[in-house]
């Protein structure tokens, strides 16, 4: 039988949105606005954190 996995913490800083497109000013010559994509720093574009048990066990070891 398998075991029920916890929700993961969302993110503090993103609040589970890691991925963000960001429009640069310019168009390119088909008339497309260009964008560029920025990941959360925190989470590394995941949306979530690891628990505060697993971090201090990665600290500890």
């Amino acid at each position: 039988m398998p075991q029920p996995m916890p929700p993961r913490p969302i993110c503090a800083n993103c609040d589970g949105f890691p991925t963000v497109t960001i429009t640069t000013g310019t168009r390119t010559p088909d008339g497309q606005r260009e964008t560029i994509s920025a990941n959360c720093p925190a989470c590394h574009g995941t949306g979530h954190t690891t628990s505060l048990a697993r971090a201090h066990t990665r600290i500890g070891a």
